[in-house]
């Protein structure tokens, strides 16, 4: 690990002043991904600023019926909430699918959304990877590709987004709140947060450099069942190969594309009276593979019908 100085900041807009001022500051709070990456080499921050003490960890009602989640709420909080397991139980769903207990006591909210990929060619420093270092080229559109996207790839990054909590978030059309470096605090839908790869696949998301997430606000929950469904080799310590969130009539897939996935065409044929199969193999007519991951399309179309299904079942 490369040496780097520390600051914990006093409150978010001294967090946000400091980012802005000093050059390679990143954010930290639970370090469950970044710390990892460090040791690795891949990430290298010259500065880190500890945001994880501040006051940004309550779960809270909102005067409209929803919820907003504090940045620094740990996973772990976040799943065992009452309010939430009752209202978005496809979000509690979704995080105890993700990390082990031990990673979800410290994990936290922005923390999850803003997880780095696992692609193997990532992690490989001796491997080419335009994520890592750009310009260096995409080792896995050749290689080792089981787990590469089948939506929004590009030639230069064909990697995948691995949050689950970020799928279920989006099939819940929650909003993500910021404290830019101005000072200004803004809020967007959580499905403009990341980027899809392009030729820049090292952006990751649309924040500005030195942005922090504040919260995530959920809207009042959708009518319909819920439910997140999810796919990985073994039941844990394993990556997902993919997965579906249900909130009512929207619908989001993971670990298939460089962010979470809102499956609009499969949306609009369960709108217009289709069938779970029909849905999901209007959604797949757009998808493409990379060799290995041929697997994923059919996959996908199985879990998303049985997703869907039981959702309804569950609403009734």
């Amino acid at each position: 690990m490369r040496p780097f100085t520390y600051e914990r900041a006093a409150d978010a807009r001294a967090a946000v002043k400091s980012a802005s001022e000093t050059p390679g500051a990143r954010f930290i709070a639970g370090g469950t991904n970044l710390l990892d990456l460090m040791k690795l080499e891949i990430e290298r921050p010259q500065h880190l600023i500890d945001v994880g003490r501040l006051p940004m960890a309550e779960i809270e009602d909102t005067p409209d019926g929803g919820l907003r989640l504090g940045a620094v709420a740990s996973n772990t909080a976040v799943a065992a909430d009452s309010r939430v397991r009752g209202r978005y139980p496809v979000l509690s769903q979704a995080i105890v699918a993700g990390g082990s207990p031990q990673l979800r006591n410290k994990a936290t909210v922005a923390g999850n959304l803003l997880q780095r990929t696992r692609c193997a060619y990532f992690y490989d420093t001796s491997k080419p990877c335009n994520k890592r270092e750009p310009g260096s080229g995409c080792g896995a559109l050749e290689g080792l590709n089981r787990n590469a996207a089948i939506f929004g790839a590009s030639h230069a990054c064909i990697a995948t987004h691995t949050s689950d909590m970020a799928v279920a978030l989006v099939a819940l059309d929650a909003r993500v709140e910021t404290l830019t470096p101005s000072g200004q605090a803004r809020s967007f839908p959580i499905l403009e947060l990341h980027r899809l790869p392009g030729e820049t696949p090292h952006l990751e998301t649309h924040l500005v450099p030195g942005e922090l997430i504040t919260a995530v606000a959920l809207p009042p929950p959708p009518p319909g069942g819920q439910t997140y469904r999810k796919v990985r080799d073994r039941a844990s310590y394993a990556g997902g190969l993919a997965s579906v969130a249900v909130a009512g009539g929207a619908l989001a897939l993971g670990m298939v594309a460089h962010k979470p996935w809102r499956a609009v065409d499969a949306e609009a044929a369960l709108a217009s009276g289709a069938s779970p199969s029909e849905a999901m193999a209007r959604e797949l007519a757009g998808a493409s593979s990379a060799g290995r991951n041929d697997f994923k399309i059919p996959l996908v179309a199985r879990l998303g019908a049985a997703a869907i299904g039981e959702a309804r079942e569950g609403a009734r």
